[in-house]
């Protein structure tokens, strides 16, 4: 095991709520500060742990995918860039609701409950009536409370939170942090399809071919990891590799070295254009110090992009707001979309942005394409050029014309007009993917 790991497990066995520093961690496991550092980070990207300014790192529950849009303490200080007034040992606790308190004291513990946030302003009388009903409170306009208040949430374990921001804009700030986790929640990683190690047929260094052939006659399958006692990947053996080669042979001399992996946080869209690029039906997933952690096959990460389409969705992306606003005018002699250009889709000039007008060109040659051969694609390439600006309020119709489709590759004209004047034109390039 290397240090990087045996920092994470040491993580990981960890009380939920202890605080971590990167001098002690150096201490307790002998190793370098810099190690120790690297390896908070990574704990802190699998969800682990959480740095907080002016209070340290501290060790938290991970999310689950069903729970993301519940947030933790400190995570509400981060949003908020507060500081930690007291109960700073209950920072790792997850609440359940915001109370906004906008009204007079015995009307608003109505509705404070244990696990709640309370966003209120200077009262320091609502402060100590929100810990006792077990609400924790963020205090807005950057004003401080009392020591007897303090000293309640220290002992009660419920952070008083203080930042500069007003009750309105924290609102905000909480309900876009809670929008964007909606957003990450939808989105599909390697994590939610691999099979993992233990389900995985694999090769060690030490094998021969003729394991190989023993698998191949079990599985029916002809691709597999090989790695070594450890199980850090060593390499890729595929049928061809092993074609006329005698069964004696030791595996590691026939096997492909230095194989394409993804990890267990790679989208499953960039895993499908990785394995439809290069041909290839199964990837290897490996954690940092590059052990096997599982495999992902084409068809599993075929029947995912098949399920993101027909799942609803719970937090719009630009994209999601862009194509909503499509619609298909198309006639029998030519396809033709057209679109009304609103305010979120342009620029501080007033005019559709760059990345708005690559969405639309992304959207109609997509759409088009999928008419023409049914299945998923990626976007390969992109030519773009922009001829006259087009502002505000303005109606657009898109008109994309198919140039080429293969087995493999599309290719689409796109043009847009505005009052029948061509504003752009692009060149669209993608790979098709075969369900």
């Amino acid at each position: 095991m290397t240090k990087h790991e045996q920092i994470l497990q040491h993580i990981r066995s960890l009380e939920i709520g202890n605080k971590i520093s990167v001098r002690h961690i150096a201490k307790v496991l002998n190793v370098s500060e810099g190690t120790a550092y690297r390896a908070i980070k990574d704990a802190e990207n699998q969800g682990l742990v959480s740095t907080i300014e002016r209070v340290g790192t501290i060790r938290i529950e991970k999310k689950q995918k069903d729970n993301i849009e519940r947030l933790t303490y400190a995570e509400v200080i981060n949003i908020v860039d507060g500081s930690v007034l007291g109960g700073r040992n209950g920072l790792y606790k997850t609440l359940n609701k915001f109370v906004i308190g906008a009204m007079k004291a015995e009307a608003m513990m109505r509705y404070v409950e244990a696990g709640n946030l309370l966003i209120v302003g200077n009262r320091e009388q609502v402060h100590k009536l929100a810990l006792e009903e077990g609400s924790a409170v963020l205090i807005t306009g950057g004003f401080d409370t009392s020591e007897e208040v303090k000293q309640l949430a220290d002992k009660l374990e419920l952070p008083v939170i203080s930042t500069s921001y007003d009750t309105f804009t924290v609102a905000t700030m909480i309900n876009r942090a809670i929008y964007d986790q909606l957003i990450k929640k939808e989105i599909i990683s390697v994590e939610d399809i691999l099979i993992p190690v233990e389900k995985t047929d694999f090769l060690t260094t030490s094998n021969t071919v003729e394991k190989w052939h023993e698998l191949n006659n079990k599985t029916g399958h002809n691709r597999y990891p090989i790695v070594d006692e450890e199980l850090k990947l060593h390499g890729i053996v595929t049928a061809k590799d092993v074609m006329g080669v005698s069964p004696f042979m030791e595996i590691e001399k026939v096997m492909t070295k230095q194989p394409i992996t993804v990890t267990n946080q790679t989208s499953v869209a960039s895993a499908a254009h990785m394995m439809v690029w290069e041909g290839i039906e199964l990837l290897p997933v490996i954690n940092q110090s590059k052990k096997l952690i599982g495999i992902i096959s084409r068809q599993d990460v075929l029947k995912a992009l098949q399920m993101i389409q027909r799942q609803p969705h719970v937090g719009d992306t630009i994209e999601d707001l862009v194509t909503r606003h499509f619609e298909d005018v198309s006639t029998a002699n030519e396809y033709t979309f057209q679109l009304e250009v609103t305010p979120q889709m342009t620029n501080h000039l007033g005019t559709i942005s760059y990345g708005v007008m690559t969405t639309i060109v992304t959207e109609a040659g997509s759409r088009v394409l999928r008419k023409h051969k049914k299945g998923d694609l990626v976007v390969e390439n992109i030519t773009l050029f922009f001829i006259k600006p087009v502002q505000i309020d303005t109606l657009m119709q898109v008109k994309p014309k198919v140039l080429e489709v293969g087995r493999k590759f599309g290719k689409v004209d796109v043009e847009l007009y505005h009052q029948d004047q061509i504003v752009g034109k692009a060149m669209l390039m993608a790979q098709l993917i075969d369900r």
